[in-house]
C-alpha cells in the first residue's frame, strides 16, 4: 500500500505541475481562460495573483518528490513526513477552493481526491 500511495501522491504532483504551468507561465492564454472561466481583461488583472498561487503549487510538487525520492533512499521518515504535509496541504487547499465557492466543486474534487487517497494508502500501508 506504500507504494499505491507514492503513486498517489506523484498523480497529485502531476496536477498540481499542470495547475502551475495554467497558473504561472500561460495565465492570460485560451486554455487557462477556458478552465478557470476568465475573460481576457480579468485574466490580465489577475496574472500577479495567478503567478504566486502557481508556484504555491509547484512548491507543493517540490516536497512531494523530495519525498519520494528520500523514501527511495531508504529515509523513509524524514520522505513520508514531506510527502504527507505536501498532499496535506493539496487536499487544505482543495477543501478551502470548495467552501468558499461551491461552484468550484469539481476543480476541487480534482485538486483534493487523488492525495486524499495517496494519504490514506500510506497510513493503511504504515499500520500494515
Amino acid at each position: 500500500m506504500t507504494i499505491l500511495g507514492l503513486v498517489l501522491a506523484a498523480v497529485a504532483a502531476a496536477i498540481h505541475v499542470y495547475v502551475f504551468v495554467l497558473e504561472s507561465l500561460v495565465w492570460t492564454g485560451a486554455a487557462a481562460r477556458r478552465t478557470f472561466g476568465l475573460t481576457r481583461e480579468s485574466a490580465e488583472i489577475t496574472k500577479p495573483l495567478a503567478f504566486n498561487q502557481g508556484f504555491y503549487n509547484l512548491f507543493l510538487v517540490v516536497e512531494i518528490v523530495v519525498g519520494i525520492v528520500l523514501v527511495a533512499l531508504g529515509q523513509k521518515a524524514i520522505g513520508l513526513t514531506l510527502v504527507f504535509v505536501g498532499t496535506g496541504s493539496m487536499v487544505a487547499a482543495g477543501l478551502v477552493l470548495v467552501l468558499s465557492d461551491r461552484t468550484k466543486a469539481r476543480a476541487a474534487l480534482v485538486q483534493l481526491v487523488p492525495p486524499l487517497l495517496g494519504i490514506i494508502a500510506l497510513v493503511v500501508g504504515l499500520a500494515a
